[in-house]
């Protein structure tokens, strides 16, 4: 039978009544067995019943880049140009559909999608009622302050890589990143003058305020695995930072570590800044810079910040000794 191309196929049909449906406020109900999981929970209602790599659509970026490194790259992803920007590697593919905002994807690009499933963490858990009307929805969770960071990392890769049927991917990201943590520790284990130097690791929110990171996130979890000294005793919230005042910094002894992306207008303002220039690390030049590493990542963020840090602090170490 020849196509009609002026005819809709049933795909396209069930789409278009996906799309008048999601428009109508109200007109579905939240059913009880929606389908939605929460992986700190067992996971049971995750399973795809597929004989394809599952079609995976993913909110949050720590889900996304760990995804990538398991080899399972996404079909879509929120807020594509900023996961780049903050998360910096592993890159998303070329092929990797932006579904817009985070906390406001666009329904109707999802929908055209079918994806098999809608990967999210708590912070979006109130999208759940409209995502499930597109595919189920399994929510992970991997932060919570209550318990250590690192063993919610490695149950969320083990989950992630069960459900996108990537078992030995996962166990061996796992692997490679504990050995390439303990190696580097090893390393910086010989330079004992700049390992046993407090470090200081902020980001910048403007040119007189910076997130100040300590226990509960994930620079801290690498900073313990690597034989390093966290110079911020304060209080953090859930994700491992505080926000605080370049005042707050000034009388910390200890090497300032800058994690990028700087604000527009930020590296200007700070050449002119008294306040900034007045810090000790500042005054002595030893501040270090390094690329972006998304902060509420999982192990490719750690990673990907062990190594940067190590090369950062390696390269300072000789700087300082060729003047």
């Amino acid at each position: 039978m020849r196509h009609n191309p002026q005819r809709p196929s049933i795909r396209q049909r069930l789409t278009g009544l996906l799309l008048a449906l999601l428009l109508m406020p109200g007109t579905l109900a939240h059913a009880a067995d929606s389908g939605s999981a929460d992986l700190g929970s067992a996971g049971d209602g995750d399973a795809l019943s597929s004989d394809h790599a599952p079609r995976l659509a993913i909110l949050d970026w720590t889900l996304a880049e760990t995804l990538v490194a398991l080899g399972a790259a996404p079909t879509a992803v929120a807020q594509v140009d900023a996961y780049h920007a903050w998360v910096g590697e592993p890159a998303l593919p070329p092929s990797v559909v932006n579904l817009g905002l985070r906390a406001q994807p666009n329904l109707e690009r999802l929908a055209r999608l079918a994806p098999d499933r809608i990967l999210i963490s708590p912070m979006f858990a109130n999208l759940t009622p409209r995502l499930e009307r597109i595919a189920p929805v399994s929510r992970f969770s991997f932060h919570s302050p209550q318990e250590p960071i690192w063993p919610q990392l490695l149950a969320m890769t083990r989950r992630l890589a069960t459900l996108s049927g990537r078992n030995a991917a996962g166990e061996a990201l796992i692997d490679t990143t504990r050995n390439r943590l303990a190696r580097l520790r090893e390393t910086l284990a010989e330079h004992p003058e700049t390992a046993e130097e407090p470090l200081l690791i902020v980001q910048f929110m403007d040119a007189r305020h910076v997130r100040v990171f300590g226990d509960h996130g994930l620079y801290q979890a690498v900073l313990k695995r690597l034989g390093l000294t966290n110079a911020w005793q304060g209080a953090t919230n859930a994700w491992g930072f505080s926000v605080v005042g370049l005042e707050a910094l000034a009388a910390i002894q200890a090497r300032l570590v800058v994690v990028e992306p700087l604000p527009v207008g930020v590296a200007a303002a700070l050449d002119d800044s008294s306040l900034w220039q007045a810090l000790p690390s500042v005054r002595e030049h030893r501040v270090i810079s390094l690329p972006p590493v998304w902060s509420a990542g999982a192990l490719p963020s750690a990673r990907r910040f062990a190594e940067t840090l190590t090369q950062g602090l390696l390269q300072d170490e000789r700087h300082a000794h060729a003047h």
